[in-house]
């Protein structure tokens, strides 16, 4: 069974990829464990802050025990990070969520989607499928700062959506599909909320499977501020109501069982 600890960690590098996304790499042994749409939490230095923040997984460097993760700038807490340098103590609890079911891409055409923050875990999922599957990679992004789109590349074709047209079609992932025609068995998909939506309505349309991280309504992410509860066709065994915590239950979900 896979453990979860707290750790005090170190920042191996970090440097900003856009504005106001960076990009850290943490030498940790958690990297070993680290399974494509989990996360990690990450405490602040801040005595007054309790709760730590959850960001995803982005990548993993099992060799040299070195976990990445692409992050926002959205607070307080999440500013204190950026502020970090090469050496820098940072706080971690890990490796936390269920992933993505790998095993559900052998051998079929699959779609990785992803909208703005929720493109960093198509990273390590694309790293870990694409033997074994066959893989396009949908992301959108607000503009031209394509962030991560090159070490996407590496892996799969890139497909991309940009809301003001500088790139790619413009618009969303979903107009990206209609736009170039293509096609999919199976969705893994991390992004907003909006996006989520379309997607499992274009699943359910199309008769697609799809499998959808909520991370992005985490508060905490160890299930101790109730922020993150989606209401689920199925009863909770421990609550025995149609509710589950994203942070302990999922992240991801088949989006056929979830009210989103």
């Amino acid at each position: 069974m896979e453990q979860k600890w707290k750790e005090a960690a170190r920042v191996y590098r970090q440097q900003q990829i856009a504005p106001g996304i960076y990009d850290m790499w943490i030498s940790t042994k958690l990297a070993r464990q680290a399974k494509p749409g989990q996360f990690i939490s990450v405490y602040t230095q801040d005595r007054s802050a309790l709760l730590p923040r959850p960001i995803s997984i982005c990548d993993t460097d099992t060799a040299n025990d070195r976990l990445r993760i692409v992050y926002r700038v959205a607070g307080k807490g999440t500013a204190e990070f950026s502020g970090y340098k090469t050496g820098h103590r940072v706080d971690i609890l890990g490796t936390l969520g269920n992933g993505f079911p790998l095993a559900a891409a052998e051998g079929k055409r699959v779609f990785l989607m992803g909208g703005g923050i929720g493109i960093p875990p198509m990273l390590l999922l694309a790293s870990k499928i694409r033997n074994a599957a066959s893989v396009d990679v949908i992301v959108g992004y607000r503009d031209k700062e394509l962030f991560l789109a090159e070490d996407l590349a590496k892996y799969a074709p890139v497909h991309v959506a940009t809301e003001d047209g500088s790139v790619g079609t413009k618009g969303n992932v979903m107009d990206v599909i209609e736009a170039e025609g293509l096609t999919a068995d199976v969705i893994f998909a991390c992004g907003p909320m909006p996006m989520l939506r379309a997607i499992k309505q274009f699943a359910a349309r199309s008769g697609i499977e799809a499998y959808i991280s909520l991370e992005e309504r985490m508060a905490c992410g160890v299930g101790a501020c109730l922020g993150c509860v989606v209401r689920t066709r199925e009863v909770d065994h421990h609550s025995h109501v149609n509710n589950a915590r994203i942070c302990t239950d999922g992240p991801v979900y088949r989006a056929a069982d979830v009210e989103i």
